[in-house]
Order: C-alpha cells, then sequence, then structure tokens
C-alpha cells in the first residue's frame, strides 16, 4: 500500500516501480521513466500538462536526443551512466519549447531495477 500522495523528496523507487499509472498521474511532480536505452515508457499527467507535451510524443522516444535534450549532459544523463546506485536532487533550468524554468529534479536508478526515472518538481 502507498502513502496516499508521496513527496517528491520520499516517494522511493520501488513505490514508483509497483504504482499503477494512475497513481503516477495523480502524484503532484512530473515523472518520466526510462527503459535502459533512454527510451520513455512512463509519462505522467502531471509532467504532460506541466510540460505541454503530449504523452504520445514521449512514449517509446529515445528521451535524451528526442523530448529531453536540456537534459542531455553531465548534470543529468550522463548520472546515469556514471553511477548505478543514484538518488540525488538536482536544480536545474528546462529549456525545451518553453521560457527557462527553474525546476527540481530528482535522479533515481538502483542496479537491480530496470527502469530509472526523472522527477520534476516545479
Amino acid at each position: 500500500m502507498h502513502d496516499k500522495n508521496p513527496a517528491f523528496e520520499t516517494v522511493q523507487l520501488a513505490d514508483l516501480e509497483s504504482m499503477a499509472q494512475a497513481e503516477r498521474d495523480a502524484l503532484d511532480f512530473g515523472v518520466i521513466g526510462l527503459r535502459p536505452d533512454t527510451r520513455a515508457d512512463v509519462y505522467n499527467a502531471t509532467e504532460a500538462r506541466m510540460s505541454g507535451v503530449d504523452p504520445s510524443q514521449v512514449q517509446g522516444a529515445p528521451f535524451f536526443s528526442t523530448i529531453g535534450q536540456c537534459m542531455n549532459n553531465f548534470m543529468v544523463a550522463q548520472r546515469f551512466e556514471d553511477e548505478a546506485d543514484l538518488d540525488e536532487i538536482v536544480p536545474f533550468v528546462l529549456t525545451l519549447r518553453m521560457r527557462p524554468t527553474r525546476v527540481r529534479l530528482r535522479l533515481l536508478q538502483a542496479r537491480d531495477v530496470e527502469r530509472r526515472y526523472i522527477l520534476v518538481a516545479r
């Protein structure tokens, strides 16, 4: 059983993995889940609403080269390559198709979990 509304700072990787899409959609922060090949297979309704990017454009797309180009750098994409276990909050400025927007990203990855996550708090 999950907390009613897990917080950006405290939600766990295992919680995200076991949530139904409706539960992820109800969160008040963006959730982007990436397969090992960096193709997105999780994109919640909050992130779609906040970013203005339709989930159909994101699902199955190579995230860092097509959707999240502003995250394709040493601060985000490279961290997933360099660290097998990762749980870090990073101040960031999103620039894709919008005015620069200050956010906090939470990068989550574990060596025993195939999917990695980028959480976005605006």
